[in-house]
């Protein structure tokens, strides 16, 4: 099905691959660095083969620091991404990326000398992992085979860090599965302000269970050698309430070579989700969690010595944000660090020696990003809430006086320039697509870098639907949403209903901020979509979030179902005809609601959904959820697995069957729940696909399928 419209002066027609595919998303700019000096920045070319710097007020060219040509004999064309050294003599370059995880990678790394233009490759295996430039820029470290190494980049040798990495047992320096997936954690190295000192964690996973995922021959990206027998990649992934790695804090002395673990006051089930140094050699600054997550201590380590001083201690009833660690900045005798303890998530000055504490944002709004400290004109930089939907850019004077950089309506985002003399301003809406422009330190528009102008004229003509935002009340409680009604909406027919959700704790779907998917197109098909963010989510304080503790599923199902009910009540809506969906958690709660009692919804579609708890990893389902041990009713009460007696509706299952996050025990061990249950059914397998089911515009197909189960069940006489 296609929809057409009188755009662009002319008849423009537009179907699923307009919505789903990468040529529906705004353009973006290519990734770029701050200069030293705070009046330039350094910008990778979109095609990636060359490394410009320019001038924040003009967008003149200073320099082509890396050129085409400068691959040289190594026949490297174009570069996958880069990093400058801190004194901007270097450039760290790699290509030949491969995906260990989500977000994790290996690759082919290259050194250039900015000054002799000479490109080396950093060893001569490559196959490296999160290299890491001193701040001095003379050495590098890596990880290959779990192992650290530390190159001197003037003599070219080699030292080995570590000899004990072994795969599914040590890790050096790079944080194990859960951490990158939960902490959010690519990288556990630093090294301190003179070089010296390399620190690092090291993950003992030895006693985490395996788990094998059956990887087949496949049509993206084929593997030949599984054409006959499937192959399995093994890896340790720690399930509620099972065991952790266990987690050191390591300090590598550069010039003696002399390795040693550091006193850190920690159990062997606490986390470390953050290591830093302050702007002090002898300062190592630890965060350690412990398991229940809701204890949490910063210690300020001395490498050399191995003092330890407690610098910040904090602990709920309910659980504290991991990022809390990994926001927090340090300056040379404080830090800043964001907590909710107020009852919204606010920042707070505390000096390292833990003498003091002083909050100094306020209000009922949450800070939402911490941007840094402007020494110069003694401002503290920060994004906050503007009502829970928008996101507005923020400074705080030496005064302690709050003033607005940008407007309070929309999704506005900064990143600015090395001494807050210039920042880059993001901005978009629901009805205004990203852009991308340069402001001064005044808050003055400099110049325009990309407006998406193209784009724009294409995807808001007047047959693609907007979001439009609304409110209601139920069970006490006010809750916010966003519909999209179909083109050439009439109010007085009647119409089918989709409602989408992710109602994971502390994300928002409800947000003015330009999103373009499958639901415009949906919307443009006949349907009315709809989106409430209940319980749980973030952006209303801690109360609204924390209600969910112990009970995930509970609460945001209630309101699912409210939901559902306030659609169901206006004139335009079919009440018969309302369908759910969701993708993680979202597909979590999607059969959640669907087996609650009081539930109308007519048919669901849930993506890579956990059906239980028990199969999820331990920090996220720990956080909210403690362990299965310690709370067995919540696990049981929380878990689709458990109501496939009660499920109302016809459901659509739909699962990677490699994905490494929501493993494929929990769709299995639900639909052979259901068969057991004599409850009919549809599922669909995405092979080798991970969680995020993507690659070989496989989206295309996915939501085709989306989309003829709704047209089969809320539009057909199923």
């Amino acid at each position: 099905m296609a929809a057409t419209s009188a755009a662009l002066g002319g008849a423009q027609t537009f179907d699923l691959s307009d919505f789903v595919l990468s040529k529906s998303r705004p353009s973006g700019i290519p990734a770029t660095q701050p200069a030293r000096d705070g009046n330039y920045y350094y910008q990778q070319s979109a095609d990636g083969t060359e490394i410009l710097k320019l001038d924040y007020s003009t967008g003149q060219r200073s320099s082509t620091v890396l050129g085409a040509q400068s691959a040289g004999d190594d026949g490297v064309a174009a570069w996958d991404g880069y990093t400058m050294s801190a004194d901007e003599s270097k450039i760290l370059l790699w290509q030949d990326t491969h995906m260990i995880y989500r977000h994790s990678f290996s690759a082919d790394y290259y050194v250039y000398d900015v000054k002799s233009r000479r490109l080396t490759k950093l060893s001569q295996a490559g196959g490296e992992e999160i290299a890491t430039f001193s701040p001095d820029g003379q050495r590098v470290a890596y990880v290959k085979d779990n192992n650290i190494y530390l190159k001197n980049l003037t003599t070219g040798e080699t030292a080995t860090v570590t000899t004990d990495g072994v795969k599914n047992r040590v890790i050096n320096g790079v944080p194990d599965w859960v951490y990158q997936e939960e902490f959010g954690i690519l990288n556990s190295m630093t090294f301190s302000p003179d070089g010296r000192t390399l620190a690092f964690l090291r993950f003992d996973e030895s006693q985490v269970p395996m788990y094998s995922m059956t990887i087949y021959q496949g049509a993206c990206s084929p593997n030949d050698a599984y054409e006959l027998y499937p192959g399995s990649y093994d890896y340790k992934y720690p399930v509620a309430g099972q065991k952790n790695s266990v987690v050191s804090v390591m300090a590598y002395d550069v010039a003696s070579g002399k390795l040693s673990t550091l006193p850190v006051p920690k159990a062997d089930d606490d986390y470390i989700p953050h290591i830093a140094f302050a702007q002090d050699n002898s300062k190592l600054m630890v965060s350690k969690l412990n398991r229940t997550q809701n204890d949490f201590h910063i210690y300020a380590v001395n490498p050399a010595t191995g003092e330890v001083k407690v610098s910040y201690h904090e602990t709920t009833d309910y659980w504290i944000d991991s990022e809390m660690a990994n926001q927090v900045k340090y300056y040379d005798h404080w830090f800043v660090i964001p907590s909710d303890k107020s009852g919204h998530m606010q920042l707070y000055w505390c000096e390292i020696d833990g003498s003091k504490q002083l909050q100094f944002t306020q209000g009922d709004e949450d800070v939402t990003a911490y941007y840094g400290y402007d020494e110069k004109r003694q401002r503290f930089y920060f994004q906050t809430t503007a009502g829970p939907q928008n996101r507005q850019v923020k400074y705080i004077d030496k005064d302690g006086v709050q003033h607005n950089l940008t407007g309070a309506e929309g999704t506005y985002g900064a990143r600015f320039s090395s001494n807050y003399s210039y920042w880059l301003r993001t901005y978009s809406s629901a009805t205004v697509p990203t852009q991308y422009a340069i402001y001064n330190a005044a808050g003055k528009h400099v110049r325009d870098l990309e407006l998406n102008s193209d784009y724009a004229e294409k995807y808001t003509s007047k047959v693609v639907p907007k979001r439009e935002f609304f409110s209601f009340e139920k069970n006490g409680v006010k809750l916010n949403g966003f519909m999209i009604k179909p083109a050439h909406f009439d109010p007085s027919k009647k119409y089918p209903v989709i409602m989408v959700q992710y109602s994971g704790p502390g994300a928002q779907l409800v947000l003015n901020r330009w999103s373009l998917d499958w639901e415009e197109y949906a919307a443009m098909q006949g349907y009315i979509v709809a989106c409430v963010d209940g319980r749980g989510t973030g952006g209303r304080g801690a109360d609204f979030e924390h209600v969910v503790y112990r009970r995930l599923g509970h609460y945001e199902s209630i309101d699912q179902i409210a939901a559902s009910d306030y659609m169901a009540s206006l004139p335009y809506v079919d009440k018969d005809r309302i369908g759910i969906w969701g993708w993680s958690y979202g597909g979590y709660e999607a059969l959640m609601a669907m087996s609650t009692p009081g539930s109308h919804y007519k048919c669901g579609v849930a993506i890579a959904p956990v059906t239980s708890w028990k199969y999820y990893d331990t920090i996220y389902a720990e956080r909210y959820m403690r362990t299965p041990q310690e709370n067995p009713s919540g696990y049981k009460d929380g878990a689709p697995l458990e109501a496939t007696d009660k499920l109302k509706g016809r459901v659509l299952i739909m699962f990677g069957s490699a994905d490494d996050n929501v493993h494929i025990v929990n769709e299995m061990q639900y639909i052979s729940k259901l068969q057991n249950d004599n409850v009919d059914f549809d599922m669909h397998v995405w092979t080798n696909m991970n969680h995020s089911i993507n690659g070989c515009d496989v989206r295309l197909p996915l939501y085709r399928k989306v989309m003829s189960f709704y047209d089969q069940y809320l539009k057909g006489n199923r």
